[in-house]
């Protein structure tokens, strides 16, 4: 007779979003080193083994934040001058990291895996197909800018430009780049 598994009435099914929200509760509280399969399990009332079927093992978990850190960054409209959604989504990013300076620089450690979270670098390929790089250099230029960015943004959420207004220093920074990208 095969074996029918049931949710415990008043508890949720288990499932890959319910663990990444709260994984992502977990790190906002008490930071990313907390993150284990263990304390998600025990944030969820269930065993550190039931959450292996949904989301892997701990990187999973890493990359469900990349995704939702990722997929809060607004994408552009597709119809915009490729210069104005490159901008558009640097400004994402900024808002990204002020809203989540401790969860932020994840994005410096782990790659965009999943489909969700390689959205905004999609976007950014696009801008860059659309202003005139060879394929070839595609993938590079979006590395270069998003590494300046997340690091500018970064930077910003630290409080780095405290001392400065930071948004005249990031056109400063986007300005040069642009001419890098125009010329």
């Amino acid at each position: 007779m095969p074996v029918t598994r049931t949710t415990p009435p008043g508890r949720q099914p288990l499932a890959r979003a319910r663990i990444i929200d709260a994984t992502w509760a977990l790190a906002a509280e008490r930071g990313l080193a907390a993150v284990t399969m263990r304390a998600v399990a025990e944030r969820l009332g269930v065993t550190p083994m039931a959450l292996y079927r949904h989301i892997g093992d701990k990187q999973g978990l890493l990359d469900g934040l990349v995704e939702r850190l990722l997929g809060e960054i607004p994408l552009p409209d597709p119809e915009l001058p490729w210069p104005d959604r490159l901008e558009q989504l640097a400004q994402g990013m900024r808002a990204v990291a002020r809203a989540h300076p401790d969860l932020f620089p994840l994005l410096f450690e782990r790659s965009a895996t999943t489909e969700a979270a390689r959205r905004p670098r999609d976007a950014a390929y696009s801008a860059l197909r659309e202003a005139g790089l060879k394929e070839a250099d595609v993938e590079r230029a979006e590395r270069m800018l998003s590494t300046f960015i997340l690091g500018f943004a970064c930077s910003e959420a630290a409080g780095r430009f405290a001392h400065v207004d930071a948004d005249t220093e990031f056109t400063y920074a986007t300005e040069a780049l642009r001419r890098v990208f125009v010329s």
